[in-house]
C-alpha cells in the first residue's frame, strides 16, 4: 500500500504537472504556498496534518473558476486518488475538506483541517501576492483595472478589493493566520491609498 509520504510526493507532482503554466493567479506556486502556509498554521493548530497537506495540494482540482464555472472538483479528486489507491474514505474525506474552502461558494468549514486550509488559501489572496493575484486573475477575466465613475467600477479589479480581499482578515478561523492577515490587509490598505493618489481620485 503506497504510504502518506508517498502520497503527498505523487499529489505534488500531479500539481505542478496540471497547474504550472495556468495563468489566472491559480497556477502551482500558489497552491505550493497555499501548502506551506498550511504548514506553518499546523505548528499551532493540532490536526491531521496528512489531511490538511493533502486537501491543500488538492484544493483547486476541478475548481469552477478554472473549469468555466462548472466545480469538478470531487470528481478529479476521486480519479487521481483513485489511481494511487488511496481508500475511499480518505478520498471522501478530501473531497469533503476542499468542498468547504472557497471563498465564493460560503461554505463554513466543519472541521479543524478545513479550517486551516480555508485559512491557508485565503492567506494567498491577500497581502502583496493578493494583489498581483487579483490583477492576474482579473486580466484573465477582462476586467478593467479602475474607473473613477461607479457604475464602471462593478466588474474592475479595483472594486475585487472591496468585494473580497478586505473582507478576508475577519473570516480567518485561526489565531495564527489572523495574526498573518492582520499584517497583509495593512499592507493592501495602504497600496490602495497610494493607488487612489497616483491616479487623482478621491475616496470621499
Amino acid at each position: 500500500m503506497i504510504s502518506k509520504a508517498e502520497i503527498l510526493i505523487r499529489a505534488q507532482e500531479h500539481i505542478r504537472e496540471v497547474f504550472l503554466t495556468e495563468s489566472t493567479g491559480h497556477d502551482y506556486y500558489h497552491i505550493q504556498r497555499v501548502v506551506i502556509n498550511a504548514r506553518k498554521i499546523l505548528i499551532t493548530e493540532p490536526a491531521d496534518s496528512f489531511v490538511v497537506e493533502l486537501a491543500a495540494w488538492l484544493h483547486d482540482l476541478g475548481d469552477h473558476k478554472l473549469h468555466d464555472g462548472v466545480d469538478k472538483s470531487e470528481e478529479l479528486i476521486n480519479d487521481f486518488l483513485s489511481s494511487l489507491d488511496v481508500e475511499q474514505q480518505v478520498i471522501d474525506r478530501i473531497v469533503e475538506v476542499v468542498s468547504q474552502v472557497s471563498f465564493s461558494k460560503g461554505n463554513t468549514p466543519y472541521s479543524i483541517e478545513a479550517e486551516i486550509v480555508q485559512d491557508a488559501d485565503r492567506l494567498d489572496a491577500i497581502g502583496a501576492i493578493g494583489i498581483a493575484r487579483c490583477f492576474a486573475y482579473g486580466g484573465s477575466k477582462n476586467r478593467i483595472l479602475f474607473s473613477p465613475h461607479k457604475y464602471e467600477q462593478i466588474n474592475s479589479s479595483i472594486q475585487h478589493f472591496y468585494d473580497k480581499l478586505f473582507k478576508l482578515k475577519d473570516k480567518m478561523n485561526t489565531q495564527s493566520a489572523r495574526i498573518i492577515a492582520n499584517k497583509r490587509h495593512q499592507f493592501m490598505q495602504e497600496y490602495i491609498a497610494e493607488f487612489y493618489q497616483e491616479v487623482g481620485f478621491s475616496i470621499d
